[in-house]
C-alpha cells in the first residue's frame, strides 16, 4: 500500500516504521495537502489536533480511507468536559468531577472546598499533554485553579491515586481490539517529580493483574456502541488512560489517536500488519483479523530539550555515535534490539520540546531497558534531558511475596525448628532462654552488683542492605545497624549491653571501608554506654562477589533475673503500644532492592526530606534510652524488637499460648518511605508487606490497659495504641491485620 502517515513528532515516525516492515510504501507529511485517492491508499494521523480540525472528514470528501475519527467524535479528546460528560452517561467508572468556564475561578474554589478532598485541575481543550495539573496541598490547588481557569474552560476531577496504564484500540465502528496495555511516564524528572509533560517515557506491556480485552469491554465498547447507535461509527484509535485504584480501574482520560511515547512502545510489539489493520477498520472488518504480538517486552526513553516542559531551548546539535547527521532519514536500529524514533528535530538539530525516542526491545522489560539505555548513550546534545528510571514501577507491580525476590521466610522457620533439637541437647540447667528467643540468656551470678543477675547474648548480621551501602558508598550507618539492632534484641529481655564483638567479611578487604563501618559501631556502642570488645576480619574471594562485603556481630547483656521479659502475666485484654522505626532498619531489603531496582537513589520523591537512598539507609534504631523510663516504671510486661517477618512473626514470640494480637492498621503514620513502598507494592497483600517490613513500628511495647497512659508518659517521644491482646485457641500465638 501506498500510506501517508500525517504529523511529525515521534508516534508518526514509530507508525511509518511499523508500515514500513511490511513492505508498504509511506510518507510522513505535516498535513494532507493536496493528495488524492489516486496518490494513495490509506491515511493514517497522528497528532489529536488534525483529527479535531476535520483531517478524517476531508480524508471522507475526497474519498481517501482514514484511520481516524471525525472532528466530531474527536471531541472525546478536545474537551474533556464532554468526554467526562459522555463517560458518565454510559456508566464508564471515573472519578467525581464539574467542569467551570474560563475566568469561573469562584466557582471552582466553592465546589473543591465543598467537595472536600484532593482534586486535578486540568484545561478542558487541548494542551499536547500539559494543560493537567496534580496539587500536592491546598495552596497549590487554588493556584492551579486561578492560574487554570484565566487561560479556558476547565475541569475538576477526584485525585485518585493508584498504577496508571493506557489501553490502546484499534476501532471499526463495531468491533475494537486491544493492543499490549502500556505504562507512560508523565512528570519530566526522576521519581516521577516535577510537572507534567507529554511523556518521557513508556514501557509495554503493562504489569496490571487485569486483562486487556476486560478493560476493552468496560471502557471503549461503550463509547463505540454509543456512536455506532447514532449512525456515525467510530474509526481509528480509542485510547483509554486508566489508574487502576483500589476500587477498580478507572478512566483517567480518552485520546482520540496512538499516544505518544506509548505508541514508540507498544507499535514495535506488534507482528501483524498495522497498515492492514488499519485498512480493516476503515471497511469494518477488523474483526475478521488476528492481531499478532512477538513475545517480551519494549521499553522506549525520550530524550527532551533542555527547559522542557515550560521553555524548550532548541537548536543544539545532536551527534550520534555511528551516523552522520545528514543520515536521520534513514535512521532506525542504533544498536541490536534498539530503535531511534526522530520526532523534534530538524537538519540534525534540536527543534522542539521533546527530541527524540529509543525503544528498546528484549525477552523481558530488563532486557528491552538495557537495550533502550544502551541506544540512548549513543545519543548526545547539549543539555538533554533523560529520565533515567522508565519502568521504574513494574517491579513493585510484579512483585507477590518476599518469596518472589528470592526470599522464604518460611524456609528460614523451618531452619530455625530443625535445629532446636540439636541446640537443647548442649543446653544446661543455667540456659534460661535459647534458640527462637530475640537473644540467648544464661545465669550470671558471678556478677554480684546484682541480686541474682543474668546473661543475655545476641548475633545478627545486618543483610543484603549492605550492598545498597556499599554500591551508594555510606557504609558508616551498617556499623550502627548491627550494633542497635543487637542491643534491642537483649533489651526486648530488660537487658543492658555489656559488650560487643564485631565481623566483617569481604571478597576482598578495603581499609578505609572497614574503618568507616567500625566508626559507626563504635558511635552507636558509646551512644549506649556499650564496650567494643574487639572483632574479627575475613577476606573471602570466591565466597562473596566483587565489592560486596557482609557484617555481623554478637552482643552480650546482663539483667536481673527476676525483671525478665516476657513476664507471665502478658493476658488477653492487654494493650500494644507502638514506637516508631527510623526506617526499614535491617530486615527486608531483598525486597526493597528489587522494589526499587529501576528507582535513583539520589532522587528526592514527593513528601521526602531525604534522597531515597538516605531514606533507606536510615540506620537501625537503639531503643535503649527512649524506653529506659517504661522499664523503670516496672509496668511493661513484654517488648517486641520488630525484625525480620514483621508484626507477624514478632510479636508471638512474646506472648503465651492461647493469646493472639490484634493489630488496628492505620493506628500509626507510616511515613512517606513506608507510603511509597505500599503504593508501588501493588501486587502485595497487606499481610505479606508487614510479614516483610516493620513499615514504621519498630518495638512493640505491652502494658495492662490501667498502665497505658503512664507507661506513654515515660516515653519522650510520640507512641500510639496500635492493639490488643485478644484470647486465641489453644496452640495459637497468632497476629491479625484488622
Amino acid at each position: 500500500m501506498r500510506v501517508l502517515v500525517v504529523g511529525g513528532g515521534g508516534r508518526e515516525h514509530a507508525i511509518a516504521w511499523a508500515c514500513e516492515q511490511h513492505g508498504h510504501t509511506v510518507s510522513i507529511m505535516p498535513e494532507l495537502g493536496d493528495v488524492t485517492a489516486d496518490d494513495i491508499d490509506l491515511v493514517i494521523p497522528g497528532p489529536e489536533s488534525a483529527l479535531v480540525a476535520g483531517l478524517a472528514d476531508e480524508c471522507a470528501f475526497r474519498k481517501i480511507p482514514c484511520f481516524g475519527p471525525t472532528s466530531k467524535q474527536a471531541r472525546i479528546e478536545s474537551s474533556k468536559g464532554y468526554s467526562r460528560q459522555l463517560a458518565a452517561s454510559l456508566g464508564v467508572p471515573g472519578p467525581v468531577y464539574e467542569r467551570f468556564e474560563e475566568n469561573d475561578h469562584v466557582g471552582a474554589l466553592a465546589w473543591w472546598r465543598d467537595f472536600g478532598k484532593p482534586v486535578v485541575v486540568k484545561l478542558d481543550g487541548l494542551a499536547a499533554g500539559k494543560g493537567v495539573i496534580v496539587p500536592s496541598n491546598d495552596a497549590e490547588t487554588e493556584a492551579a485553579i486561578r492560574s487554570t481557569a484565566i487561560l479556558g474552560p476547565f475541569v475538576l476531577e477526584q485525585h485518585l491515586t493508584g498504577p496508571e496504564c493506557s489501553l490502546l484500540a484499534l476501532c471499526d465502528g463495531v468491533t475494537a481490539v486491544a493492543l499490549p496495555l502500556a505504562q507512560d511516564h508523565k512528570r519530566i524528572g526522576e521519581g516521577d517529580t516535577g510537572p507534567n509533560t507529554g511523556g518521557m517515557g513508556a514501557f509495554a506491556p503493562a504489569p496490571v493483574t487485569y486483562d486487556a480485552d476486560v478493560l476493552l469491554r468496560t471502557f471503549v465498547q461503550p463509547i463505540i456502541d454509543y456512536f455506532a447507535s447514532a449512525a456515525t461509527p467510530y474509526v481509528g484509535v480509542l485510547y483509554a488512560g486508566l489508574m487502576l485504584t483500589a476500587d477498580g480501574p478507572r478512566l483517567i482520560e480518552y485520546n482520540c489517536r496512538f499516544g505518544d511515547p506509548e505508541a514508540q512502545a507498544v507499535l514495535p510489539l506488534l507482528e501483524s500488519d498495522l497498515a492492514e489493520l488499519a485498512l480493516a477498520c476503515t471497511a469494518g472488518t477488523v474483526g475478521e483479523h488476528t492481531v499478532k504480538v512477538r513475545s517480551g517486552a519494549s521499553c522506549t526513553v525520550v530524550a527532551a530539550s533542555p527547559g522542557y516542559p515550560r521553555d524548550p531551548h532548541t537548536g543544539a546539535t545532536i551527534a550520534l555515535d555511528g551516523f552522520s547527521t545528514t543520515e536521520w532519514a534513514n535512521v532506525s536500529t542504533i544498536v541490536p534490539e534498539a530503535i531511534l524514533f526522530p520526532a523534534g528535530v530538524v537538519g540534525g538539530k534540536t527543534a522542539g520540546g521533546r527530541v527524540l525516542a529509543v525503544t528498546g526491545l528484549g525477552d523481558d522489560l530488563t532486557a528491552a531497558r538495557s537495550a533502550a539505555y544502551r541506544g540512548m548513550d549513543g545519543v548526545k546534545f547539549a543539555n538533554m534531558q533523560v529520565r533515567r528510571d522508565i519502568g521504574w514501577r513494574a517491579p513493585g507491580a510484579l512483585l507477590t511475596s518476599y518469596a518472589s525476590t528470592g526470599v522464604d521466610i518460611d524456609e528460614g522457620n523451618r531452619a530455625v525448628e530443625r535445629m532446636k533439637g540439636s541446640i537443647e541437647r548442649t543446653l544446661g540447667p543455667d540456659v534460661l532462654r535459647g534458640v527462637g528467643s530475640f537473644g540467648g540468656v544464661m545465669s550470671a551470678r558471678r556478677i554480684l552488683e546484682l541480686n541474682d543477675p543474668v546473661l543475655v547474648a545476641s548475633a545478627d548480621g545486618v543483610g543484603t542492605k549492605v550492598e545498597l551501602a556499599a554500591r551508594l558508598g555510606k557504609v558508616r550507618g551498617v556499623g550502627t545497624d548491627i550494633v542497635n539492632h543487637c542491643i534491642d534484641d537483649v533489651l526486648v529481655q530488660s537487658a543492658r549491653p555489656l559488650f560487643f564483638l564485631d565481623y566483617i567479611a569481604a571478597s576482598k578487604l578495603d581499609s578505609d571501608l572497614v574503618a568507616e563501618v567500625v566508626t559507626g559501631m563504635a558511635e552507636a556502642c558509646e551512644a549506649s554506654g556499650c564496650v567494643l570488645l574487639g572483632g574479627e576480619t575475613a577476606e573471602m574471594p570466591g565466597v562473596y562477589a566483587p565489592g560486596a562485603f557482609d557484617v555481623a556481630g554478637t552482643l552480650v547483656g546482663i539483667a536481673e533475673r527476676g525483671e525478665l521479659l516476657p513476664r507471665n502475666d502478658v493476658t488477653p485484654g492487654d494493650v500494644l503500644i507502638g514506637v516508631a522505626s527510623s526506617g526499614p532498619h535491617t530486615n527486608g531489603f531483598s525486597f526493597l532492592r528489587k522494589l526499587f531496582e529501576f528507582a535513583p537513589m539520589d532522587v528526592v520523591p514527593a513528601g521526602f526530606e531525604v534522597s531515597l537512598g538516605d531514606a533507606l539507609l536510615q540506620p537501625h534504631r537503639s531503643y535503649l534510652n527512649v524506653l529506659d523510663g517504661a522499664l523503670a516504671s516496672r509496668k511493661v510486661k513484654a517488648l517486641a524488637h520488630i525484625t525480620g517477618g514483621g508484626l507477624p512473626e514478632n510479636l508471638p514470640r512474646v506472648l503465651p499460648d492461647g493469646v493472639d494480637a490484634e493489630i488496628e492498621l492505620g493506628s500509626w503514620p507510616r511515613g512517606p518511605l513506608f507510603e511509597l513502598i505500599a503504593e508501588l507494592a501493588t501486587g502485595v497483600d497487606i499481610h505479606e508487606l508487614h510479614r516483610m517490613l516493620n513499615m514504621g513500628i519498630g518495638m512493640v511495647v505491652v502494658v495492662s490497659p490501667d498502665d497505658v497512659a503512664e507507661v506513654q508518659a515515660t516515653i519522650a517521644e510520640e507512641t500510639w495504641q496500635i492493639g490488643t491482646l485478644v484470647a486465641g485457641q489453644s496452640g495459637s500465638r497468632t497476629v491479625h491485620l484488622v
